[in-house]
């Protein structure tokens, strides 16, 4: 059984490939009271303060477990509340044959201004620059002790910028939101959310705790070419380039904004044998495009 601690984004997508197969899937929730079942996968109230009697129960009978939920200032044990809550119970699990924890690039930092033309991997060394970031390469670090420590088979996927259907520059325009901001040399690595679950049924089937990989794509490109070539698709016209001012963005795109990094991810292809369904964002956004029309 696989329980997903966190049923955000990315953990769907792999809960789907594990429901079409037929195997159990288990997600949680902070409020069990608002929460819905979807796609077949149900669920159990977890958080800071929830009742752990069958989150522990449950953990008997699992063999796979996600972490997608992350770090906050308030908990314990480097803000991560799984490990503030379940250490011991995962730990005791000797059954578990896999754990993945869904990190971010985020933890490389601002690579700007590198003279290796901002390429990070997974040898480089993390220099987070922000308060969140900090607290990412603090879970890392706690998770992969409770690999080193007492046996748990941690796996960390750092994820670059996560789109795909319902999340995406397409689904930006058509909500009207879209925005194109102009900061010369800015650019990123992005990901397509069912690549990222390729890499995780990857990693299950080759397992090597302790392993750190890359999940990104093959093209980091700028926020404001992936905007204009979704809205190529859609046969609208682009928003206009708009001067960077850090003034009139959110604290989150100021973050967004304020690093630029390209993520190589040759060690899924390597050691995983990853093909990635989708390698750039232009076949991405096709997809999900496609995908939109054959649902209306």
């Amino acid at each position: 059984m696989l329980l997903a601690l966190g049923l955000g984004f990315s953990a769907r997508a792999l809960a789907r490939r594990w429901r079409a197969r037929g195997a159990n899937v288990l997600g949680t929730t902070q409020n069990l009271a608002r929460a819905r079942e979807e796609d077949g996968v149900a669920r159990l109230a977890f958080g800071a303060a929830t009742e752990l009697r069958a989150l522990e129960g449950t953990l008997e009978k699992t063999t796979h477990v996600l972490v997608s939920i992350p770090p906050d200032e308030a908990s314990a044990a480097a803000g991560d509340v799984v490990l503030a809550r379940l250490a011991d119970a995962l730990a005791a699990a000797h059954h578990i044959l896999w754990l993945g924890y869904l990190s971010t690039t985020g933890v490389y930092g601002d690579r700007g201004g590198d003279r290796l033309g901002g390429w990070v991997d997974e040898t480089s060394a993390r220099r987070p620059g922000n308060p969140r970031s900090l607290r990412r390469a603090a879970a890392e670090d706690a998770w992969l002790a409770l690999w080193r420590d007492r046996g748990v088979p941690v796996h960390v996927f750092r994820l670059s910028g996560i789109y795909g259907p319902g999340r995406s520059a397409i689904d930006q325009l058509r909500a009207g939101t879209a925005k194109r901001i102009d900061k010369p040399g800015q650019i990123f690595s992005r990901i397509h959310v069912e690549d990222i679950a390729a890499v995780l049924e990857a990693s299950i089937a080759r397992p090597r705790p302790g392993a750190i990989y890359n999940v990104a794509d093959d093209r980091p490109a700028p926020a404001h070419e992936v905007v204009a070539h979704a809205a190529k698709l859609l046969g609208v016209p682009a928003p206009p380039l708009e001067p960077y001012d850090p003034e009139k963005l959110s604290p989150m795109a100021r973050e967004f904004y304020a690093e630029t990094r390209r993520v190589k991810n040759e060690r899924i292809k390597e050691e995983l044998g990853v093909v990635l369904q989708y390698p750039d964002y232009k076949a991405g956004l096709a997809a999900i495009l496609d995908e939109a029309r054959e649902q209306r």
